[in-house]
């Protein structure tokens, strides 16, 4: 039997392609989704599955945000893409009743705290009641903005291009409005450094 180099890469496609396979069954999809490429893939499939209602418009990476004014908690309101002019934006989808948006935020208070005057800003968004948010913030400090709206099927999660409310969710946008990263997912400790990084 002659071995081919169409053979060879034949068999190498097809052990990579299980050993893939393999890796999810053993591991979980984790590790897949921890990166960027899984991370597009997640949210290319969620957002193709999804039915946003007519008229509203939806953030999609590459593209500016659409304008979108957000409810300051406690402060003012956050005018989208306007009020990101020249300086980047992480945006943190979130809810007081979500068990891994709780938990990340430590590490999104920590990222917040480490970007200084020109660093990427942090800007938290929680889809829940407010009285419910005021009380949980009491408890788990943050000293990065918040904003607030009803959760719904047109609501500023489902327009920063979260179609299914999937929390948390995070977007990181440039400093021209750009939509440029989506995040299905807590963060892990340390994980935010890398991934808002230019």
């Amino acid at each position: 039997m002659r071995i081919t180099p169409l053979k060879i890469v034949l068999v190498a496609t097809t052990a990579g392609a299980l050993g893939v396979v393999l890796g999810l069954f053993a591991t979980g999809p984790g590790p897949l989704l921890g990166s960027e490429f899984g991370q597009r893939v997640l949210n290319d499939a969620i957002a193709a599955r999804a039915e946003t209602p007519d008229g509203v418009a939806v953030a999609r990476r590459g593209q500016p945000l659409p304008a979108l004014r957000l409810t300051g908690l406690d402060g003012p309101d956050v005018v989208l893409p306007d009020d990101v002019a020249g300086r980047p934006l992480l945006v943190n989808v979130w809810a007081s009743w979500c068990a891994p948006c709780i938990r990340e935020m430590p590490e999104l208070d920590r990222y917040a705290r480490s970007q200084g005057e020109d660093g990427v800003r942090v800007l938290g968004l929680a889809l829940d009641d407010p009285q419910a948010v005021r009380a949980f913030l009491q408890r788990i400090g943050v000293d990065y903005p918040q904003t607030i709206d009803s959760p719904g099927p047109t609501d500023a999660g489902v327009r920063l291009g979260n179609p299914r409310g999937v929390l948390p969710y995070s977007i990181l946008v440039d400093a021209q409005g750009r939509l440029l990263k989506q995040k299905i997912g807590p963060f892990e400790h340390g994980e935010i450094d890398g991934w808002a990084a230019p």
